[in-house]
């Protein structure tokens, strides 16, 4: 098979770099000694103080961070400067949330779910895809009181309405309503835990 020869216009390409991160959000010292302790350190800890170190470290890097939040093994979260969460609400083992995700109070999550807000432009075909850079970033919103099965994955933009339910493994590609049960790739509405009210 022929490879397909590219135009060599150029294009500028994006590379992040540690340098590149701090200067785009603008870390402070604590705050980079903060994620260093994290990401060098604290992701790895056991169970236990393990549990307690990130989220100590969290309280720190976090925008907010509300009452109780638990933050287990192995979760990442960019830089982490625009993460807002709730009272009482988790991040489980391996998860990996976007920098700008906003998760409400009373938020539970199983593992390796993961939480999506950039992606990558494609509509150019004389040029690779990883040429083109990147669209504006779209934030994920959850509400209060959301269960967020194993392995979900949820797209850039996606807003999740308070009360619901996420099957493991699903796909969200658009918002969920309040009170929804959803499964599926992509998911689907199955049911309501609770109709919704007529506005």
């Amino acid at each position: 098979m022929v490879e397909k020869k590219y135009k060599s216009e150029k294009v500028p390409q994006f590379r992040d770099s540690v340098y590149k991160i701090i200067s785009r959000h603008k870390l402070s010292y604590r705050q980079i000694i903060n994620l260093s302790v994290y990401y060098g350190v604290a992701k790895y800890l056991p169970w236990g103080i393990g549990t307690k170190v990130r989220t100590f470290l969290c309280r720190r890097i976090f925008k907010f961070t509300g009452k109780d939040v638990t933050v287990l093994v192995g979760v990442s979260f960019g830089s982490g400067i625009n993460i807002k969460i709730g009272d009482y609400s988790s991040l489980n083992r391996d998860c990996w949330i976007s920098n700008d995700t906003i998760i409400g109070s009373n938020v539970m999550m199983g593992p390796e779910v993961i939480m999506l807000s950039g992606s990558h432009n494609f509509h150019r075909t004389d040029i690779p895809m990883r040429e083109q850079g990147a669209p504006p970033r779209k934030p994920i919103l959850i509400g209060d009181d959301v269960w967020i099965g194993t392995r979900a994955i949820i797209l850039p933009g996606v807003k999740i309405g308070s009360h619901s339910i996420i099957g493991a493994g699903s796909i969200v590609t658009k918002d969920v309503p309040e009170w929804a049960i959803i499964t599926g790739n992509p998911a689907k509405l199955i049911k309501y835990r609770k109709e919704p009210v007529e506005s």
